[in-house]
C-alpha cells in the first residue's frame, strides 16, 4: 500500500484506534508514538492514552503531541485505578470500527499491528491476538518463576474461555468494535487480563486469529506488575465462574474476613492463654486488631481500584470500625435471639456471622469505600 500524506490522515475519520493504558509512562509515550508512526504508514489510525492521574505527568506529555498531531488523544481519569477499566472507557472514546490495545512500555511489538489488522479485514475475524506461545513468538529474558507462573495462568485461562487461543492472557490484541460491544453488557473490569475478560463475556464464541510476537523488555519507567496482580487475576476468575451469583468484591470481602477470623483468635490465644491477660481485654484487642487487619487487606486487595491513602486512609479505618462495631452487634443480637429458642449454638451462630458478613461489606462500600 502507498504511503498516505499524513495531512490527509487527519482528516479523515480513524480506522483504528490504539487503546493505550498508562501511568507513570511520561518516558515511553512520545517514542511509542514514533514507532506506530512507523509501524502504520497508510493506516489511519488514532492513539487514545487512558492515564490514570499519573504524578509524572504522563498526561501533559500527551497533550503536548495532542496540539501537534489531532491522531493522538488522551482520557485523563481522576480517582479511578484499573487497566482493564482504562482499556474499557479508551474503546468506548472512540469511534474506530477496529480497536487495538497495547502497553505504553515498548514490550509489545508495534510492528504486527499491520498485520493483525490485515487479517481481521481478510479472515472476517473478531479478534487477533499477539501470541507470545505460538510459533515465532516468545518470551524474551523473563525468569523462570514467571514463565511458569505465566504457564499456569495461561492454562486456567483457557479452561475458563474455552476458546482457541494460545496465549489468552496477552494483553496485546486488535478486535471488530462490533465484537467489543457484545462482550461489554457482561464485562468485569476487574484486574488487567481485559482480553480473557472480552473472550469469556462473549454472547457467542469469538472467532479468533493468532500472530506472534516476543515480548520486549521494558526500557523506560517501572514496570506495573507485582505480588497483587495474581490477587486481581483469581477475583477474575472467580467473577467469571460464580459472579452471576454472587459479587466478586463480595467474595474477596468475605475471604477477607475469614482471614480475619484466624487473626482474632491468633491474637486472642496470645493474649488470653499466652500472657495471662484477662479475656475481656484480650478480646477487645483481638477484635481491635482483626478489624484492622481486615481493613488494610481489603484497602489493599478487595478495593484496590478505590485505594484510600493519606489521611483518607485514617477515615476509612475510623468508619470501617464503626461499620464493624454495628455489624457485631447485630451478629450477636440475632446469635443470642435464636439461641435464646433452643436453637443448636453452631445453627444461632451461623445466621448472625452472615449477617455482619453483608452488613459490612454494603456498609463500607457505602462510607468507607465510596467512589466519588
Amino acid at each position: 500500500m502507498a504511503d498516505i500524506d499524513p495531512s490527509f490522515i487527519r482528516l479523515v475519520p480513524a480506522e483504528l484506534a490504539i487503546i493505550v493504558p498508562t501511568f507513570n509512562e511520561a518516558a515511553n509515550v512520545a517514542p511509542l508514538v514514533e514507532a506506530v508512526a512507523r509501524a502504520l504508514p497508510g493506516v489511519r489510525w488514532e492513539m487514545v492514552f487512558v492515564d490514570d492521574d499519573s504524578p509524572d505527568g504522563t498526561s501533559e506529555a500527551v497533550r503536548q503531541m495532542a496540539q501537534s498531531d489531532s491522531r493522538i488523544r488522551i482520557v485523563h481519569r481522576y480517582n479511578r485505578r484499573g487497566l482493564a477499566s482504562a482499556c474499557i472507557e479508551g474503546i468506548l472514546a472512540t469511534a474506530a470500527p477496529y480497536v487495538a490495545v497495547m502497553d505504553s512500555d515498548h514490550q509489545h511489538d508495534e510492528r504486527i499491528v499491520a498485520t493483525m489488522l490485515a487479517r481481521i479485514k481478510q479472515d472476517g475475524v473478531d479478534l487477533v491476538v499477539g501470541s507470545r506461545y505460538m510459533e515465532g513468538g516468545g518470551l524474551g529474558d523473563w525468569a523462570r518463576s514467571r514463565v511458569l507462573a505465566s504457564q499456569l495462568a495461561t492454562r486456567m485461562a483457557s479452561r475458563l474461555t474455552r476458546v482457541p487461543m494460545t496465549d489468552p492472557m496477552s494483553g496485546f490484541f486488535l478486535m471488530r468494535r462490533d465484537a467489543f460491544m457484545r462482550s461489554l453488557p457482561n464485562l468485569s473490569s476487574v484486574g488487567y487480563k481485559i482480553l480473557l475478560d472480552i473472550a469469556a463475556s462473549a454472547p457467542v464464541p469469538l472467532r479468533i486469529a493468532e500472530v506472534p510476537y516476543t515480548f520486549r523488555m521494558r526500557e523506560h519507567g517501572e514496570s506495573k506488575l507485582d505480588s497483587l496482580v495474581l490477587w486481581e487475576y483469581l477475583q477474575l476468575i472467580l467473577d467469571k465462574a460464580f459472579g452471576h451469583l454472587i459479587p466478586p468484591r463480595f467474595m474477596s470481602f468475605a475471604l477477607v474476613g475469614g482471614f480475619g477470623i484466624f487473626v482474632h483468635f491468633l491474637v486472642l490465644t496470645l493474649m488470653f492463654k499466652g500472657l495471662g491477660i484477662s479475656f475481656d481485654i484480650s478480646q477487645a484487642i483481638a477484635s481491635i486488631v482483626a478489624i484492622s487487619n481486615n481493613f488494610f487487606l481489603n484497602n489493599a486487595l478487595t478495593y484496590r481500584d478505590q485505594r484510600l491513602k493519606g489521611r483518607s486512609l485514617l477515615y476509612g479505618w475510623i468508619s470501617f470500625n464503626l461499620v464493624c462495631a454495628t455489624g457485631a452487634a447485630a451478629n450477636i443480637g440475632v446469635a443470642d435471639w435464636l439461641f435464646g429458642r433452643d436453637t443448636y449454638w453452631i445453627l444461632s451462630a451461623i445466621p448472625g456471622v452472615l449477617i455482619s458478613v453483608v452488613w459490612n461489606y454494603a456498609m463500607s462500600s457505602l462510607f468507607t469505600w465510596r467512589r466519588k
